[in-house]
């Protein structure tokens, strides 16, 4: 990994290049996802099956595109009881977390004749978009308990998955389990940009849905952004990234595990370290190379690493903190002495992870945190998907006669001065 003096042009240079980084959307892909969009709103499962037969599985009919209750039995049989230990253990946790999240509805009396208050509700029906992973051979279940648990302790009734099929029309076991323990009400074999249409607008075979969550491609990602209104969705995501702050005390094989955990994510994937020690840039810069070598996914590790990652030499903390809240990552690892002294530093990250032995990926299957994270420095303003995603905030207004007439005035004022005279008179006919 490149190292760089802050500050310095250099580094600048390199900083801007990676939180600036074309993640655009190119208007070839935005007219093609348009037309799919269009294409399933029109014909519904007609233009479903069309897509999942030409990209996914060439045999998959209408009828097979909902899991059965044989396959969810079946898929039971076939992963083993260590995966169940562990996707229980991941689940148990991320409930207890969640359950923390969710607000009740208030109502405040008032002596002068006003009730004001606001009712919180869940929405009547969630869908969960979980990418494929390779053909189906790589399960994202962890999307599966991201997803799902924080909109059925939200009071969410019906929770629907889409998921691309495998060529021969399965979805993978361990995901079809992972749905089986969060109570998932059905499974549907639709991918991609189609797979997202038919949840925003509903086909004869899926329901219609309102909120729509979860990550995936360029083009998952393209048409939640382009459905969004329609139905509600939870935060339009890029690329990976982690930002690791360390001192000289920090241990250069984790930062460089760290780093490569999530480069191998994707090409476009960030890794930045901001660190005070030049002989620590040093030993995880040779770190890195090291573990790259026989890493399985070094090809797009490396690529990450070699345009989209940096190692900073910082003056001081109080520079790699504020260098830090200017990039808002998506992770944060704080690898120094006493870490939690550090906390109040921070100001923009989806989350934060303290000291040696928090690596990120704890955060990304079991430790309980929601994994969808705002990226591409939107933790400025967004934060991690939540129940009150799956919840509308609706407000509550009683006036009596006697506290109408003590406004009554200050409202009739007020909407004149902005020209709505029938606003004023349906005060003022009250008398």
């Amino acid at each position: 990994m490149k190292i760089f003096e802050f500050p310095s042009v250099a580094a600048q240079k390199r900083l801007d290049a990676i939180v600036n980084r074309d993640l655009a959307f190119k208007a070839r892909d935005m007219q093609a996802v348009k037309r799919i969009l269009t294409d399933v709103r029109k014909n519904k499962d007609k233009a479903l099956i069309e897509y999942i037969n030409r990209f996914d599985a060439p045999n998959l009919t209408a009828g097979s595109l909902k899991v059965t209750k044989k396959e969810f039995n079946e898929a039971r049989r076939r992963v083993d009881k260590g995966f169940v230990r562990s996707l229980n253990k991941a689940a148990t946790q991320i409930e207890a977390f969640h359950r923390h999240q969710v607000e009740q509805s208030w109502f405040t009396t008032h002596i002068d004749g006003t009730v004001l208050g606001q009712l919180i509700r869940p929405v009547d029906a969630a869908g969960v978009y979980v990418p494929g992973g390779q053909g189906g051979e790589t399960p994202l279940v962890s999307s599966v308990l991201m997803g799902c648990i924080p909109a059925r302790i939200a009071g969410v009734k019906n929770i629907c998955i889409t998921t691309p099929p495998t060529r021969s029309g399965e979805v993978n076991p361990h995901l079809v389990v992972a749905a089986q323990r969060v109570d998932v009400d059905a499974i549907y074999k639709a991918g991609s940009a189609w797979g997202i249409a038919a949840m925003a607008y509903g086909t004869e075979t899926l329901p219609r849905v309102d909120v729509i969550v979860g990550p995936g491609n360029i083009y998952v990602t393209l048409a939640k952004k382009l459905v969004a209104g329609t139905v509600g969705i939870d935060i339009i995501a890029g690329p990976s990234e982690v930002l690791v702050i360390a001192d000289d005390k920090a241990n250069p094989a984790y930062i460089a595990a760290d780093l490569l955990s999530q480069a191998e994510h994707d090409p476009l994937a960030s890794a930045i370290l901001l660190t005070t020690s030049a002989p620590l840039a040093k030993a995880v810069s040779d770190a890195v190379i090291g573990q790259l070598k026989d890493l399985p996914r070094r090809a797009i590790a490396g690529a990450s690493i070699k345009t989209y990652g940096a190692i900073i030499v910082v003056p001081d903390l109080a520079a790699a903190f504020d260098l830090g809240n200017q990039i808002a990552p998506e992770h944060l690892e704080l690898h120094v002495e006493e870490p939690f002294q550090y906390v109040g530093r921070v100001q923009n990250a989806g989350a934060i992870f303290l000291g040696p032995h928090t690596p990120e990926p704890v955060g990304d299957y079991i430790a309980g945190p929601n994994h969808v994270l705002p990226t591409a420095g939107t933790a400025r303003f967004a934060s991690a998907l939540s129940v009150e995603h799956f919840v509308k905030k609706t407000s509550i207004v009683y006036y009596s006669e006697k506290a109408l007439k003590r406004d009554a005035s200050d409202i009739i004022r007020l909407a004149e001065i902005e020209g709505l005279t029938a606003h004023a008179r349906a005060v003022r006919i009250r008398g």
